[in-house]
């Protein structure tokens, strides 16, 4: 068991002050910091504290794998960890984007082989040839757009903006209220020519300004995230598409699960995430980076979902029971929890079991805890992560004031 020093990302639309004030480094710092890597993915592996110096997790895994990651891990994914958590800080909002499915990213990995693409090149879609299902948790207020709204729903929002260059698209949506009018509605939006979206996108965001004038309330936030969006990336269809997507706001601990071709842009926010270990990425907006359209089409669902938060259900076993809150998600790679220790167990030891032999990676966020394993003991500030390889369970946490830590392991 060891620290766990998380590598940071620095994107354009990350935050000077929400990651270092997360972790209790000087703010704000020189750059944005958007992401803190906390696993062994090859573009940027965190590193081990040990009493040698730092060490790569990646190459620790690599030395020894059956010890890091358990007989069970290595047999169903090989020698890799199949997760990849992340504290996320957005301070602008991300590209519109969504992921493949595992038969997707296989079949597109290896079309882009026989093409000869750079696994780096800025036009390459699929990097490897996983999926990338992911759940987002929040560790305070955080704003998304995520999964395609109700048609009806949207009907009623792009009546409401009296926007008369949204009546063809109004129309066709109230005469296909599923995923076929969605689809029809994206793609005619995403492929617009350029001289027709500069003339669409001014007339839906003045539609924007004057409902909010009018101080209508109730597609308010969606009005106001299509007038931010208008602003960052002015003639884009992606402030368009902004439209048909369910505008989510999460409070700490609500999560959002985003399964393949679940169409997602994060606005705002800290959050604790965790995803299958890959780096497939279709975006279709909002961004100056590579846009394939036809691509993205092909992977994404247009069926409507509710856009309801998802919270995690108590914990049921042994000592966690009252303390651990668990994320029923669907994707073999990862499982998260929250463990939230009260004033009531504060001093008294909290034994966390292990479904399987698999390794975790545990990340506080409030409070102090002193964790102990086979593999030793160690302190858990907010900001800190441990890694404890799979042979070094169980764990037991003793918090030193109320405290919580998110625990990221592979699924069962």
């Amino acid at each position: 068991m060891h620290l766990l020093r998380g590598a940071v990302r620095n994107y354009a639309w990350g935050s000077r002050t929400a990651l270092a004030d997360f972790a209790g480094r000087p703010s704000p710092t020189a750059h944005p910091e958007a992401e803190l890597w906390l696993g062994a993915n090859p573009g940027d592996p965190a590193r081990l504290e040990t009493a040698d110096g730092e060490v790569s997790l990646l190459d620790v895994i690599r030395a020894d794998p059956g010890a890091e990651l358990g007989s069970e891990v290595l047999a169903r994914f090989g020698e890799m960890l199949p997760f990849l958590a992340k504290v996320l800080a957005a301070d602008e909002p991300l590209s519109l984007q969504a992921h493949p499915s595992a038969e997707q990213a296989a079949e597109g990995f290896n079309r882009e082989e026989r093409q000869g693409i750079a696994v780096n090149a800025r036009n390459r879609n699929y990097r490897d040839r996983s999926h990338k299902p992911e759940l987002i948790v929040a560790l305070g207020p955080f704003e998304a757009l995520a999964g395609f709204r109700p048609v009806a729903r949207t009907v009623e929002l792009m009546r409401a903006l009296a926007v008369s260059d949204l009546d063809p698209y109004i129309n066709l949506l109230a005469g296909q209220s599923d995923g076929a009018g969605l689809r029809a509605v994206f793609t005619t939006w995403i492929t617009l020519p350029q001289p027709d979206l500069d003339v669409l996108v001014p007339a839906v965001l003045d539609g924007a300004v004057n409902y909010i004038r009018s101080g209508a309330t109730e597609f308010a936030a969606e009005a106001k995230t299509v007038l931010e969006l208008g602003e960052r990336y002015p003639g884009d269809a992606g402030v368009l598409a902004a439209m048909l997507l369910n505008r989510i706001s999460l409070v700490e601990g609500e999560g959002i699960y985003l399964p393949a071709g679940n169409l997602h842009a994060y606005l705002h926010g800290l959050g604790f995430e965790v995803m299958a270990n890959s780096d497939n990425v279709l975006r279709g907006g909002l961004t100056p980076k590579h846009v394939d359209v036809p691509e993205l089409l092909r992977v994404l669902d247009f069926t409507p979902t509710d856009g309801r938060p998802i919270r995690p259900r108590p914990a049921e076993h042994g000592s966690t029971a009252g303390v651990e809150e668990v994320f029923d998600t669907p994707a073999p790679e990862f499982a998260v929890s929250i463990l939230r220790i009260g004033d009531d167990r504060v001093g008294s030891a909290v034994e966390v079991p292990k479904e399987h032999a698999g390794p975790q990676i545990l990340l506080g966020t409030q409070g102090r805890v002193q964790v102990h394993s086979a593999g030793g003991e160690l302190t858990l500030n907010q900001g800190a992560a441990a890694w404890i390889a799979a042979g070094e369970g169980p764990v037991r946490l003793v918090a030193e004031e109320p405290s919580t830590v998110f625990r990221a392991t592979v699924g069962i």
